[in-house]
């Protein structure tokens, strides 16, 4: 039985199929991304570690701050490995902690105008980068069909989790 695009079916991928599919997955992942990282921080400053996803979040939440346990969460960092890194941009002068009016447990990074601005900058480069190694590799309709399976592989680790 083959599906109606003429793929196999679950019951026919053999363990060898998952095995090297997802190894190719994170090979590829693997490969890519120091390319994808390449010169983006525009004053090249060596800030190693996810502050390019930690900034280009803030970027993109409102009023540029998310509260840290979250954003160490979408990162991937644990608590102590996020503290770090949010100690280091708020040297840096890109990055402050807010508290929360209404929890006084939470607190919340935020954007500097001097972070946002690096940011933007950044994300122009990754931007750029992303559209000549992913979309000139993949083509709009990869890249859509990209953003679907890697969403559903999130949602469901998460309702795991």
């Amino acid at each position: 039985m083959t599906t109606l695009s003429g793929g196999p079916t679950d019951d026919q991928i053999t363990d060898d199929d998952l095995i090297t599919s997802w190894g190719l997955f994170h090979e590829a992942l693997s490969a890519t991304m120091p390319i994808l990282l390449r010169g983006i921080d525009p004053c090249g400053r060596d800030m190693s570690g996810p502050w390019f996803e930690v900034m280009i979040r803030l970027q993109r939440s409102p009023d540029n701050r998310l509260p840290m346990s979250q954003l160490a969460r979408e990162v991937s960092l644990s608590s102590g490995g996020f503290t770090k890194l949010a100690d280091r941009l708020e040297r840096n002068g890109f990055l402050v902690r807010q508290s929360c009016p209404s929890d006084r447990r939470v607190t919340y990074a935020a954007l500097t105008p001097e972070g946002l601005e690096l940011a933007e900058q950044a994300r122009a480069k990754h931007v750029a980068l992303l559209r000549e190694h992913v979309l000139g590799v993949l083509g709009s309709e990869g890249i859509h069909s990209l953003a679907d399976h890697a969403r559903k592989l999130r949602d469901n680790s998460r309702e795991i989790a």
